[in-house]
């Protein structure tokens, strides 16, 4: 049988991708639009970029959540789709939050999703997601201040419920060292997870996007764990994926985690650049593209992500396609 193939990007106009496997075995897909919210679905990981998306929500044409729609994602939470994205009313950092969409119904393609308001975090911020953890939800995010240079970090605080903090905002993860601060801002953002072998990984974006060195940064603690204990959550001295000028792709983050259709196979999806910062096609706005690579595990049980594969590159398709 003759091995087939996909290549990179899989959506050729994608920031902040986020891909979730349901529990039929349905892959679902959101961007970063702007000014709405749309969803691809597919039965296939691979398929995805060649369905056409379907606009699921639009803001008001004003309002304090109108404007900058940023880093949706779709989590299935207890029996209820939920979708998390960040916006503010056109203004600065300080305007910006994480909102909430709860939907009416089973399908989140052709339901009903309703406003459920912007979460009570203590600061501003954006790149909100939730985890579900030993019967409790907790909620991450990015939230901004001085660390001490101005930027973003990671929070995260407990849920009563799927849109609504209860208790402390705990600082977990702040920009501090010089891979963190590159491209003129202090930046971590954009946590998502991985659970294996008794310990839970949260990654996260770091350095300011604009900038080839925007990578991947990983804190890691023990399941058994309090989650809201920063003490217990031990980081990663450097970028555990980052720039490869060798395949011409730069500036890779703000991912989130899938398997392959027979869930064999661990799945990173990202956005990155083409080109360098220096180069006229970014200077132009030459968009961030959606791709994906398999990664695998070491020893150790910790997670290797490798390197990010060249655009055009011939990649197996996920097993089970």
């Amino acid at each position: 049988m003759t091995e087939r193939f996909f290549s990179n990007p899989v959506l050729t106009k994608g920031a902040d991708p986020w891909i979730i496997k349901h529990t039929d075995g349905t892959y679902y897909m959101t961007v970063t639009l702007g000014d709405r919210i749309a969803l691809w679905h597919s039965k296939t990981m691979t398929g995805l970029g060649h369905d056409h998306p379907t606009t699921v929500w639009s803001p008001p044409a004003a309002g304090s959540y109108s404007h900058h729609l940023w880093a949706p994602e779709l989590h299935w939470i207890g029996d209820r789709w939920y979708i998390y994205y960040t916006a503010n009313d056109g203004g600065g950092d300080d305007t910006r939050r994480v909102c909430v969409l709860q939907l009416t119904g089973d399908d989140p393609m052709t339901g009903e999703w309703s406003f459920k308001g912007a979460i009570n975090t203590e600061f501003p911020g954006l790149d909100g997601t939730v985890l579900p953890h030993q019967g409790n939800l907790y909620f991450f995010y990015s939230g901004y201040g001085h660390f001490p240079d101005y930027g973003s970090a990671i929070y995260a605080a407990r849920m009563s419920d799927p849109w609504t903090l209860t208790g402390p905002n705990v600082l977990i993860s702040a920009p501090t060292a010089p891979w963190e601060k590159q491209g003129g801002m202090a930046i971590n953002e954009g946590p998502v997870f991985l659970r294996r072998n008794g310990r839970i990984f949260l990654v996260f974006s770091a350095s300011a996007t604009w900038a080839d060195d925007y990578c991947l940064g990983m804190t890691t603690i023990l399941d058994s764990e309090d989650l809201l204990d920063p003490k217990a959550w031990s980081k990663n001295n450097g970028p555990v994926f980052a720039k490869n000028p060798e395949s011409g792709v730069y500036a890779p983050g703000h991912n989130s985690f899938t398997v392959s259709p027979d869930g064999s196979e661990d799945w990173l999806v990202y956005h990155a650049y083409s080109y360098s910062e220096t180069e006229q096609a970014r200077s132009e706005g030459t968009p961030r593209s959606t791709r994906m690579q398999k990664f695998g595990w070491k020893e150790n049980g910790m997670p290797d992500f490798g390197a990010p594969l060249a655009t055009g590159e011939p990649i197996p398709l996920p097993s089970g396609e």
